[in-house]
């Protein structure tokens, strides 16, 4: 469905920023593409730490997974995104999502209105308008979850993570992208398409168990895209097969997962 080349990313938080700049080298030692942080980092604004991954590498991509767009003013954040885009010299990401409901609590801290999901669609939208209108900008990636969001970014994005629930199958994620792809229409063969990992390996993850209220082992028996087991020669078996059926070509994993996904990434980098 796609010949794109594979592109690995990693998404993590770090306590501090020596564990940032830490981790963002050795993301780049392992060959993955970029470094991805949530919103918040931790308990602080991700964008005050980007800064620090692209001082203490050269290739590596930097960007945020995803930007909750209700937390910032937009043109504050065309700004910032300018700025990183800039100083980076063309490696920073831009990746914007509404939120989960958990960041309301967030946005009522910083005095911002959080507003429904129809609301906050259309506060995401203007701000995309606004980014696009003030010329050179980074790549803009979008989380997309339910039909309205993929509708947004079937029009907007340059890559769409899809926001999968955790239990779905192969056969869903191929009628979700055929969708996708009627909706994007010409756009399709420009947009990038990503999956993020929820777990990788054949080892229990109890906290992540805890999380989803099901184990790895019973998705992967499913055949759900959202996790992977196996070698890794047999993980990258099924990462071509999801490229060729479903488009993906961009997979990102947890941080916790780093040296662990490291030789999928090795025997499918470049490819």
């Amino acid at each position: 469905m796609t010949d794109r080349k594979f592109r690995f990313g990693i998404v993590g938080g770090a306590p501090d920023l020596a564990a940032w700049t830490g981790l963002a080298r050795r993301a780049e030692e392992l060959g993955y593409d970029t470094l991805l942080s949530p919103d918040p980092q931790v308990d602080v604004d991700p964008f005050t730490l980007l800064s620090a991954a692209f001082a203490v590498t050269s290739t590596l991509r930097v960007g945020t997974f995803v930007a909750v767009d209700a937390l910032r003013d937009r043109r504050h954040l065309a700004w910032q995104a300018r700025s990183l885009h800039k100083l980076s010299g063309g490696r920073f990401e831009l990746g914007l999502g509404t939120g989960r409901p958990e960041a309301e609590r967030q946005a009522a801290a910083l005095g911002r209105e959080f507003g429904g999901g129809a609301r906050r669609r259309a506060a995401l939208a203007e701000t995309i308008a606004h980014l696009k209108e003030t010329g050179d900008r980074p790549p803009l990636l979008l989380a997309a979850g339910g039909p309205k969001m993929r509708e947004l970014a079937a029009r907007e994005a340059d890559t769409v993570t899809m926001a999968w629930l955790p239990r779905t199958t192969t056969e869903e994620a191929a009628s979700i992208v055929d969708d996708f792809r009627a909706a994007a229409g010409e756009r399709w063969p420009e947009i990038e398409l990503a999956v993020n990992l929820l777990a990788y390996g054949d080892e229990p993850a109890p906290w992540l168990e805890r999380f989803i209220g099901t184990s790895v082992p019973e998705l992967a028996a499913a055949h759900a895209v959202t996790v992977l087991t196996g070698t890794p020669r047999q993980a990258a078996e099924t990462l071509r097969e999801w490229r060729e059926r479903l488009g993906i070509s961009y997979v990102t994993v947890n941080s916790g997962y780093l040296e662990q996904f490291a030789p999928v990434v090795e025997e499918l980098r470049g490819t």
